[in-house]
């Protein structure tokens, strides 16, 4: 009689993730030691193997820019050796981060003696779905295995050669420390179909999270039937107050938008008290030309065109709503802080927003009145980031409210379970 086998009859994706779910088990009570060595040898062999990366991200690159695509999207796709190195360190900041696993989120001795405690434990099999960047796929293989994870990775097929790289580099130096291989796996598959299929492994992927446009995300949220964390787009504002140090404000203004212009942190609003809007319009054009940004603006930021070298086009009802992920930006001159914070309630993403002033009580005000997952002050929008707050590489950032929200590091992604421990208690 002829045995099946437990993989018969599967599609590949239903293979790959029982394979992943073999592995979590297997992972899931590791020491801290055992994973740290695996992510040091991955770090060790990231950059032992650089040449191999940067040659199969070459052939996506090169695609990209025969099919027109745009310079920012571009950036977020390419490797160079000193991107695979700052990877490799990235890797290296996880390995030396507290594992979240078996930490005591509260405890206490009930007055019947029991003894209840709530620890952290792993989520299990997560699936990341993602677009072009493939620095992803490192760091969400680190992150999710310092947590006790298993990943299964669906990246786009614009990083497909260089996701595959990756990965394979990731598996061998795994494997060669004694974790299953299993517990980090590419989806198999290019078509939309492999993603519906990993949308819908409910049983057998414990959440999805999806990093990408908003398209992406939506498409995750509305057809997964596994639970999903929601990380945003990232339509972020800077608001200028009335009372401001200008020359600290343009330069808070400058690095939110121009420092990196194609990541989700970056401001694409610029808000301008009326009070200031004559002194610093000025002043914030000509820094924005300098930087190569192209200005969207309302009327009141139009009048001032003429005397800047900016370029600056009329704003339509849609660049408000815009993430640009470019040089380009909206700005608007309002009336009020409140007008300030109306402004970000209707257009936001919820990501971040920033404030600059030299009022306490205005900085108070924003504080309390916006509603995102980081609020800034007299700070560049640009510092929500995991690694900036001490996280070590993110996962994402969630704009969702449930289970995690702002930057995700390892604790976001573990779940909790209570030990209840008696003797011979009874109910």
């Amino acid at each position: 009689m002829t045995t099946l086998s437990p993989y018969d009859n599967m599609s590949p994706v239903a293979q790959a993730a029982y394979r992943a779910r073999a592995a979590a088990a297997d992972v899931a009570p590791l020491p801290r030691a055992a994973k740290d060595d695996a992510l040091l040898a991955v770090a060790d062999a990231l950059e032992v193997r650089t040449a191999e990366i940067v040659e199969a991200n070459a052939e996506d690159v090169a695609r990209a820019r025969a099919a027109g695509t745009s310079d920012s999207i571009v950036d977020r796709l390419t490797l160079t050796p000193e991107r695979v190195r700052a990877i490799a360190a990235d890797v290296r900041d996880v390995a030396a981060l507290p594992d979240p696993v078996g930490e005591v989120v509260r405890g206490s001795t009930l007055p019947n003696g029991i003894d209840l405690r709530q620890i952290r434990v792993p989520l299990g099999v997560v699936g990341i779905i993602y677009e072009a960047r493939p620095n992803v796929t490192a760091d969400a293989a680190a992150l999710c295995l310092k947590a006790g994870n298993a990943v299964l990775l669906r990246g786009s097929s614009s990083a497909s050669a260089s996701n595959t790289a990756l990965v394979r580099v990731v598996r061998d130096a795994i494997g060669g420390s004694g974790l299953p291989a299993d517990a980090v796996q590419l989806v198999p598959g290019d078509s939309r179909e492999s993603v519906r299929e990993l949308m819908r492994a409910r049983g057998l992927v414990d959440v999805l999270i999806p990093r990408g446009g908003a398209a992406l995300i939506r498409t995750v949220v509305e057809e997964s039937t596994v639970p999903v964390i929601e990380t945003g787009t990232g339509n972020c504002h800077v608001y200028v107050d009335a009372q401001t140090d200008l020359a600290m404000a343009v330069d808070i203004l400058v690095n939110s938008k121009a420092q990196r212009p194609s990541v989700c942190n970056s401001a694409e609003t610029l808000l301008v008290h009326r009070d200031v809007a004559d002194s610093f319009l000025p002043l914030a054009l000509d820094a924005l030309a300098d930087a190569g940004v192209t200005v969207h603006g309302d009327e009141r930021v139009m009048a001032h065109a003429a005397d800047s070298k900016a370029t600056v086009v009329e704003a339509t009802p849609e660049d408000w709503e815009t993430e640009y992920l470019s040089y380009d930006i909206a700005a608007a001159v309002v009336d009020s802080l409140d007008a300030a914070v109306e402004h970000i309630r209707l257009w936001s993403s919820g990501h971040t927003e920033a404030i600059v002033t030299t009022s306490q009580a205005a900085a108070r005000r924003f504080t309390q009145l916006v509603d995102s997952t980081t609020v800034a002050v007299n700070a560049s929008t640009r510092f929500t980031d995991g690694g900036q707050f001490g996280f070590g590489a993110e996962i994402g950032i969630s704009t969702q409210k449930l289970h995690a929200r702002g930057p995700m590091g390892l604790p976001e992604l573990t779940s909790t379970k209570y030990i209840v421990t008696g003797d011979g208690h009874i109910r």
